[in-house]
């Protein structure tokens, strides 16, 4: 959530924030705001909305010139979203930007209103901040922000000015991403690489309480203690043109479409003789021989990638698997230990929950394996052992690619632990593993045959008030994933159910021309399916069907049919997945809304 930029070097300073923080709008924000060093004056300009807002209000007003600043695009925690509590915020000598959320604001607010009489313009826990840094500033901008460091509590990371040290920008990172970027006579920081792939390629990670001094186009770095740090200079694997629309009207749909080459890049590394090798990963069939336990943790999406997990491990590996909201499982004080195997899901890798469980985790005796999609994340390097996906950058809010990559390297994984078991032989780990290579171009086909009709459908929900999705075993896996789709970009209430449960409970609500998805790819639950289908039916539902192209429903039981190539009953979900992600991309864009950043939500959330 939020996003922070910083800027030193030779070029126009506000330019570069904007087209930074531009490329940081995936994030999320309510608001947004830069600080340039200008004739050696700190000038600030923020503004309530998009960057589109505080551009045309420095049009009006006038644009900072410099070659030095920070910038920020704000999501509203504390205090809501207006033009006092944008940042950038300022103490006398000092200004910042925030990512994150301090915890103990409130104490430290008091402190400052007893000891000063400080008088605070915003209601945002930033302020405080400031005006703290400001408080210690004694002439040693390093010595203040370490002071300051051993007072807050919370997860954040800071970009800072001070108004006697122009031309320089600080940097400091507790929990929450920031990376430093260094180019040529220039130098940046940012939340996440594609705000400077435009600039350059080449970043430096910053680990938990360093400080890093922007100056001059070169970077300093130092420690909590004040030690200097040498610090690997990492390059992006990716260039500008892939953070770009390629020609799509959104991001969703381009990365749709770029599925099946993001699913052969992640597994082909990944497959020696045609069966599974993740040694390159840390992982070995010793390891999973031993794994008496596995759990999976993550949120939203990567949740229901790991749904998906539990019935192909348990169905093949024959090992118990226990899925868990991160947020639930830290604090349901979980019994783990040596032995069990605890896979943490999360496509940025930096998510607080999932980064908070593995904290948990590695105060027991469990192995911990993260699949991650930044390479060098908290979650990454952390983890005992790391599957990366290979998606590239995921720009859109609503998760695709990195979904099905996850699923990916999932089914790898329970192969290759099937295997070392000995629950299969070689050549079913080979079949399987075959089938799973064929997949790119089963979804590339699903895209094309499926694309129109899915566009078409979509006209039919747009002015639902509500709707289900359905399934039994891995359909129902998958329908949870289909239904938070469509109500996070289309903004239409939906819920995914078991198909078997609707009879307690949940079919109270279906009434004349709700609609209702069943996805039914499962030939041994397929009877049963359609059954629910028509209890739906019978009481006045839209039905629309996803199965397979050998299935037979009965003409009676669906408004639509969606039929999709017919694979292996276990690689369904990463086929089935295609059309439900077209249903809600099309959904959506036929209502209006903005596809890749829907209200209220972020990319990457980094809080509680």
């Amino acid at each position: 959530m939020c996003g922070i930029v910083g800027y030193v070097g030779p070029r126009d300073c506000t330019d570069v924030l904007v087209s930074a923080l531009t490329k940081l709008e995936y994030r999320g924000y309510d608001s947004a705001g830069i600080a340039v060093f200008e004739n050696g004056r700190i000038e600030v300009a923020k503004s309530k909305g998009r960057l589109t807002d505080l551009v045309a209000k420095m049009e009006r007003e006038g644009k900072p010139q410099g070659h030095a600043g920070i910038g920020h695009t704000r999501w509203a925690t504390h205090g809501e979203p207006s033009d006092v509590n944008s940042h950038p915020h300022s103490g006398r000598r000092v200004t910042i930007v925030h990512n994150g959320i301090i915890e103990n604001y409130k104490a430290l607010k008091q402190f400052l209103i007893d000891n000063e009489r400080t008088e605070f313009l915003s209601d945002t826990d930033t302020e405080v901040v400031a005006q703290l840094l400001d408080f210690y500033y004694d002439g040693n901008p390093v010595k203040a922000i370490r002071r300051v460091l051993h007072e807050v509590r919370g997860s954040f990371a800071l970009g800072i000015v001070f108004a006697d040290r122009p031309e320089t920008v600080y940097a400091v990172r507790c929990e929450s991403p920031l990376i430093v970027g260094q180019g040529v006579g220039e130098a940046f920081i940012a939340s996440d690489v594609p705000a400077i792939i435009k600039y350059t390629k080449d970043y430096y990670l910053l680990e938990y309480g360093e400080i890093a001094v922007l100056k001059n186009g070169s970077v300093t770095f130092c420690d909590l203690h004040g030690r200097m740090v040498e610090k690997e200079l990492k390059t992006a694997d990716w260039d500008e043109d892939s953070a770009e629309k390629g020609g799509y009207p959104h991001f969703m749909i381009k990365e749709i479409h770029e599925q099946p080459t993001a699913v052969k890049t992640t597994i082909t590394p990944r497959i020696e003789n045609g069966m599974p090798d993740l040694s390159e990963c840390g992982i070995t069939p010793e390891t999973l021989k031993k794994v008496n336990n596995v759990f999976i943790v993550a949120c939203g999406t990567a949740m229901h990638a790991g749904m998906v997990g539990k019935y192909i491990i348990e169905k093949y590996a024959r090992v118990s698997v226990t899925v868990d909201i991160a947020s639930e499982f830290r604090y349901r004080d979980p019994l783990i230990g040596e032995g069990d195997l605890v896979i943490i899901i999360s496509q940025s890798g930096e998510t607080a929950d999932s980064k908070a469980v593995l904290n948990l985790v590695k105060g027991t005796a469990a192995k911990t394996l993260a699949i991650v999609n930044v390479k060098g994340s908290s979650i990454a390097r952390e983890a005992d052992m790391v599957i990366y996906t290979h998606a590239g950058p995921e720009i859109a809010v609503a998760s695709t690619k990195a979904y099905m990559v996850q699923l990916a390297v999932i089914y790898l994984l329970a192969f290759e632990m099937a295997y070392a078991k000995g629950k299969i032989d070689e050549g079913k780990c080979q079949r399987l593993t075959a089938e799973l290579m064929r997949i790119p171009d089963v979804i590339k086909e699903t895209i094309e045959k499926t694309v129109d009709q899915c566009q078409y459908i979509s006209t039919k929900l747009i002015t639902a008030d509500s709707l289900l999705y359905i399934g039994r075993g891995l359909d129902y896996a998958l329908s949870m994933e289909g239904s938070l789709k469509l109500k996070e970009i289309s903004y239409i209430h939906s819920e995914s159910y078991a198909a078997g449960e609707l009879k307690h409970g949940t079919i109270s609500l279906v009434e004349e021309g709700m609609p209702v998805i069943a996805v039914a790819t499962q030939n041994r639950l397929l009877e049963k399916t359609v059954s629910n289908i028509k209890e739906v039916k019978a009481r006045g539902a839209m039905t629309i069907v996803i199965c397979d192209e050998e299935a037979d429903i009965d003409p009676d039981a669906a408004d639509y049919l969606i039929r999709i190539p017919k694979r292996y009953e276990v690689l369904m979900p990463m086929v089935a997945t295609v059309p439900m992600q077209l249903l809600a991309y099309y959904t959506s864009v036929n209502k209006g809304n903005d596809v890749d950043k829907p209200r209220n939500l972020a990319k990457s959330v980094t809080v509680e």
